[in-house]
């Protein structure tokens, strides 16, 4: 189980810019690859994301994190044991020497993180979520489907980043993916009938110019009944606010699409509106990533609503605590790339599940093929899985993959 090699290469994301792939192979002849997706709407305190800079795909190349992945990455783990995933992840970061990898890059510690925890899956005769799961933990998680997309995700006038179906009447993934897909191609027929655009966001959601933004989960709850079901008992909502790109200099939030002006107050009072008026059970990022104070208050006047942490915790174990200190949240958005290795992430989860909150596994906009986060998803016992809209192939990947290992578990 010894490793024998590392290897690394430039792949395309979903948006056309570059991603790491990181290979590992061991000296059994176990090989295993993994990649490190890429956010479009990132946090302040995200774990660094190396990219080369100059002229060359506007700075976005990332040869200097796979070189790294060749050089120092591959010299230091050469002969580690590839079923040892804290070791491995400590040390790179301990390689790596800054708190938030920005020597070697996040994009490179995570593609070789992934990599290891595939090849150490393989090595001995299991799934990937088999091998990382605590068996009392492991359950299948109910999709968010981005179905209507904004922010920058979009290049239409909505300002709310992302627009979520949840299933909750869903018995099993299968039932909850195909709900969901119900939904999205009637969807697809309204905006059409009403001469609005169905060209597709980063995620795969729609992304038409509407009146304003509560215009958008009035489309939702009429596809939802044009496929036959009931907003609320059949199909709920979930946004992402993702209101750190609104914050202004004076503390004011600016809906850049809109230029519509809010303060803290009367942005809170804006997203408890569309609460009291829409089935919605899950916000995300309602305010400022610095925010704990806020977030506790929000938290507070929505009830029993879910409030979950994204750009507020940046899957990092230090802010969750701070978090679960100021009852600032009740769920943690887990996206790997923010923690840096697979370890990090993890570490973050269970320090959430410990505090109480609920999980949402999420991928990025900018995504590869890769379906890890869905074994970890159902490792962690997560309540969710964020993977985009029922279309495209980088999400439906995540979709088809929920569904094989439900269909696996019910053998």
């Amino acid at each position: 189980m010894r490793i024998k090699s590392i290897d690394a290469r430039e792949i395309l994301n979903s948006r056309g810019w570059p991603a790491v792939e990181a290979r590992v192979e061991t000296e059994s002849g176990v090989w295993a690859v993994a990649s490190a997706p890429s956010g479009a709407s990132t946090g302040a305190h995200e774990a660094h994301e190396l990219l080369d800079g100059g002229p060359r795909l506007k700075g976005r190349g990332m040869t200097r994190a796979a070189e790294h992945v060749r050089g120092e990455i591959a010299r230091a783990l050469t002969g580690m044991d590839v079923t040892d995933q804290q070791a491995l992840d400590a040390r790179m970061g301990d390689l790596d020497g800054t708190s938030n990898l920005s020597r070697l890059g996040a994009n490179a510690t995570l593609a070789v993180s992934l990599a290891c925890a595939r090849a150490g899956a393989q090595a001995q005769g299991m799934e990937l979520y088999e091998y990382l799961a605590a068996p009392a933990e492991m359950r299948m998680p109910l999709p968010m489907m981005n179905v209507i997309n904004g922010g920058a995700h979009a290049g239409n006038n909505v300002d709310i980043q992302e627009f979520m179906l949840v299933p909750v009447s869903a018995r099993g993934a299968l039932e909850s993916v195909f709900m969901c897909a119900e939904v999205y191609h009637a969807l697809r027929s309204l905006l059409i009938e009403k001469g609005l655009s169905v060209a597709v966001g980063d995620e795969g959601g729609f992304a038409p110019d509407v009146e304003d933004d509560e215009r958008a989960l009035e489309l939702m709850e009429d596809a939802v009944l044009r496929a036959g079901l009931v907003p609320g008992r059949d199909m709920a909502f979930a946004l992402d606010v993702a209101a750190s790109a609104w914050l202004t200099e004076d503390g004011d939030y600016l809906l850049p699409k809109r230029r519509a002006r809010m303060s803290r107050e009367s942005l809170m009072g804006f997203i408890c509106g569309l609460v009291d008026r829409h089935p919605i059970i899950s916000v995300e990022d309602p305010l400022h990533e610095d925010d704990f104070g806020g977030f506790t208050e929000i938290r507070r006047r929505l009830g029993g609503v879910q409030v979950v942490g994204d750009d507020l915790f940046v899957t990092n174990r230090e802010r969750v605590l701070q978090g679960a200190r100021m009852g600032s949240a009740t769920a943690l958005l887990v996206k790997p790339n923010q923690a840096g290795t697979l370890t990090r992430a993890l570490d973050a989860a269970r320090t959430a599940r410990e505090a109480g909150m609920e999980l949402v596994v999420s991928h990025r906009s900018g995504e590869t093929n890769s379906h890890d986060i869905v074994d970890i998803a159902v490792a962690l016992g997560a309540g969710y899985l964020k993977a985009g809209a029922p279309a495209r192939g980088e999400r439906v990947a995540k979709y088809n993959r929920l569904m094989e290992i439900e269909a696996r578990l019910s053998k």
